[in-house]
This record gives C-alpha cells, structure tokens and sequence, in this order.
C-alpha cells in the first residue's frame, strides 16, 4: 500500500463533537426556537466531559447564532433561528475572493426567479401588491442624483426580494434573496461609475408593471412566463453594462 495515499483524520475536538451531536438532537426532536437545550450539569452527564468543554460548545453554538445564553435562575441555552442577514452576511463573505461576475449571477437568477415569481402569485395579499405598486412607482421619474439612482437600483431588487419571501419554498426564498444580495454588492455598486442606463432601467420598470398586473390577477403561468422574458433581458443588459464597465477601467489604467 502506497503510505503517500494514507490519510489519517483530523481530530475532532470534543466541543465540536458536542456541536454537532446536539445539532442532531435537536433535527431529530424537531425542537422549535424558544425551546431549551439540557442545562450544563445534564450535558456533561451526558458528554462525559467537563463544564469547560460543554461552555466551549455552548459558545460555538451561540457564535453560529443557533443558541442565546440567558443567565440567571431561569438560565441556560435557548434555540433561536438564525437570521437571514447573518447566514447571507457568511456566505457573502465566502464567496467575496471568487468574485463572481455580474453575468454569472443573472444566469442563476435566469433559473431560479420565474419559479419564484410562479409560487409567490397566489402567496402575495393585498398589502403585498400595493408595497410592490409602490416599489414600482419609485422608479417611474428619471433620477436627478446619483442616490436616487441607487434608490432606485434597490427598489427593483426589493420587489424581487419580496417575492422570494413569499414563494412558501424555503431554499427558493434563500437563494432569491441571496443572489438579490450579490447583485447588490457586485453589480450596482460597481456599475456606479457608468452613466445612468435609462434603456435597462425603462425595462425593469415596464416588467414590473407587467407582472403586477399578473399577480393581482392570480395568474401564476403569466407570472413565470413574464419572470422569465424579465431576466433574459436583465441578462442582456448585464452583459453590455460589463463591456462598459470593461472599457471604462481599462481607460482609467492607461
């Protein structure tokens, strides 16, 4: 046997075998935020370990948001949900040194936000729709400054955003909101050096107003059908703006 191809595992600390175990136990029990962990004196019973082992897994569990520590007689480790912002926030990070690129993440959106819009139609109540109407009614006036060109950049993003929220699919949602995320930090911000796209803009707008009109009438088909026509131009658009983009840094370095 060849020893170069031996691999010998990586120890564990225990903490972390901690961790993980009671990570299962909780998917297993199908335990709720608000419920309690065992208190420390239950978990080294259990562990076999000692109260800074089980403190040191405890704190593991808090920093990866999934437990608050609350002191006191009533104390101990309480579940709670991981926000969304601080899941995002990680896997933002992760991905910021693979800079992927503006026409990358319009494809993705291409695959996933038709299939959101679909699910989202019979989902959105009517406070829902007028927030979308009024997203939409941000963007209608060309933007004298470059902040309401931000402004607006946000408010075509928030109306997807809202959408992925309410598409009742939790790993849809997730990645709607995620790839919104990305858009934001990658593209506009990038872009803001090019003059305003008034012909990219104009499309979102009159997509908008399209696929309101779809989801005030219930019509999933026409919601997915338009989604999809919506980000095959957005990806069009991305592609020239990257080209732009392109000439005008490669200007500045020369």
């Amino acid at each position: 046997m060849n020893g170069q191809n031996l691999r010998i595992p990586k120890r564990i600390k225990r903490s972390d075998q901690i961790v993980e175990s009671v990570k299962r136990w909780v998917a297993l029990n199908r335990m709720q935020p608000g419920d309690r962990l065992p208190n420390e004196r239950e978990l080294m019973e259990q562990f076999e370990c000692s109260k800074g082992t089980v403190r040191e897994a405890l704190k593991s569990l808090e920093v990866q948001g999934l437990v608050s520590i609350r002191t006191g007689p009533n104390g101990g480790a309480v579940l709670e949900p991981v926000p969304y912002e601080k899941a995002s926030e990680l896997l933002r990070n992760f991905l910021h040194f693979e800079q992927p690129s503006g026409p990358e993440i319009y494809a993705l959106r291409t695959l996933i936000e038709p299939e959101i819009a679909a699910l989202a139609t019979p989902r959105l109540s009517e406070d829902d729709l007028d927030t979308l109407a009024k997203l939409i009614s941000r963007c209608e006036t060309d933007p004298e400054t470059f902040d309401e060109r931000i402004e607006q950049r946000i408010a075509e993003l928030d109306f997807h955003v809202l959408l992925a929220q309410r598409c009742g699919n939790a790993m849809l949602a997730f990645i709607g909101r995620f790839v919104n995320d990305m858009i934001r930090d990658l593209v506009i911000f990038k872009k803001s050096a090019l003059p305003e796209q008034r012909e990219f803009s104009c499309a979102n707008l009159t997509y908008h107003q399209k696929l309101l009109e779809a989801f005030r009438a219930k019509d999933a088909a026409a919601a997915r059908r338009l989604m999809h026509e919506h980000m095959i131009s957005a990806e069009h658009f991305n592609r020239e703006l990257e080209g732009q983009l392109n000439q005008y840094f490669l200007g500045i370095n020369h």
